[in-house]
């Protein structure tokens, strides 16, 4: 397709589907596979879905240089009002991440507009396209400038109109995972808006792969292999720009997708393991309490308030407040007081999650 000056249209005018591509891609499906048959097992997936989203909000925003910790992201899901700045943003991160979920499950596309209300959810400001020039890609580590984005509205409005007929495009024989690599190459190029691209366009990654129901609900996220293998991604992206590199970004990105099934998988089933690790202590210690949705309300978040196990059990606020006592007390959980409220730490969950994040 002929291109603009400076980004080329989509589709690209070379062969994508090479073969080191193609070797790598069937491992890529395969573990992505296995992560989704896997997660559709569960007793409960929201806990691995919560646990997942959190861990790519914090890691997605840390690409960024917004950098918190897994204690202060608690406190601010908790709605505290002392709140750390960056967890907040991760928060907003994570907030963006649900909406867009909700709005590819609702229209079956992924479009111009959805892309707007993620990015005004991540910045809790009005979502506009660029129109001042200045807009530069740059290395984080090095301060590289490596890609000039298009600097003309009239022409970042019709590399995204270009962008959205390419994804939602119908009887498209290119594989979707190698779409997905050249979706994310594209949208970071055109850099639309003036600030928030990253955290936009690896949204739309997991967004785009629910789309292609590759997986049922946003579980996998490449922001820890980017943040792992940063060097390469802003070499492989530079050379997309000025080589017409694509063999090399596209395998960077399926490898990503391998990389990071396998340790999503891994972390589902060391969740999976605790889960049912501590049903076994809680009925053996507080057979009195224990219930399957007891469990639940504990592992939704790292975080329960007695409000949620109000809720979730259907029981007065005292009951409620004598449940969580006891499972403090048999280590199961730590009170925090946090501004006006008590929240009740699952310092398991916590540790856990934060090893799998570390081990990538």
């Amino acid at each position: 397709m002929a291109g603009l000056p400076g980004l080329q249209l989509l589709p690209p005018e070379v062969e994508l589907e090479t073969k080191a591509v193609l070797k790598q891609l069937s491992r890529s499906h395969r573990y992505l596979a296995e992560l989704k048959g896997y997660a559709g097992l569960l007793p409960n997936k929201d806990i691995l879905v919560n646990a997942v989203t959190v861990n790519e909000a914090k890691d997605s925003s840390e690409i960024e240089n917004i950098v918190t910790t897994h204690d202060q992201l608690y406190k601010a899901m908790a709605g505290t009002s002392q709140v750390d700045p960056a967890a907040r943003e991760v928060v907003n991160y994570r907030r963006a991440l649900w909406r867009g979920y909700q709005l590819v499950q609702e229209k079956r596309s992924l479009t111009i507009n959805i892309f707007k209300e993620i990015h005004k959810i991540i910045l809790e400001n009005d979502s506009r396209i660029r129109r001042v020039p200045g807009t530069k890609i740059i290395n984080q580590a090095s301060g590289e400038v490596v890609h000039t984005p298009p600097e003309d509205y009239d022409e970042i409005v019709r590399l995204l109109d270009n962008l959205e007929k390419y994804i939602n495009a119908a009887g498209e024989e290119t594989d979707p995972l190698i779409k997905l690599a050249v979706i994310h190459y594209q949208f970071e190029a055109i850099h639309p808006f003036y600030d928030g691209n990253g955290r936009t366009g690896r949204i739309i990654n997991v967004l785009y792969l629910i789309l292609k129901e590759l997986l049922d609900s946003p579980i996998l996220y490449l922001s820890r292999y980017i943040i792992a293998n940063k060097a390469e991604y802003y070499r492989l992206l530079q050379q997309v720009s000025e080589d017409n590199n694509w063999e090399a970004w596209i395998d960077y990105i399926l490898k990503a997708v391998e990389v990071t099934a396998r340790n999503t998988l891994k972390l589902a089933r060391y969740i999976n393991e605790l889960v049912e690790e501590k049903a076994e202590e809680l009925k053996r210690e507080l057979a009195n309490i224990y219930s399957r949705e007891l469990i639940e309300v504990i592992f939704n978040e790292f975080y329960t308030r007695i409000s949620d196990v109000q809720e979730g059990l259907e029981v007065t606020r005292k009951t409620a407040s004598n449940y969580l006592s006891q499972l403090e007390e048999i280590g199961l959980m730590k009170s925090e007081q946090v501004g006006r409220q008590k929240i009740y730490i699952n310092r398991e969950l916590l540790k856990l999650v934060k090893a799998n994040n570390r081990q990538l």
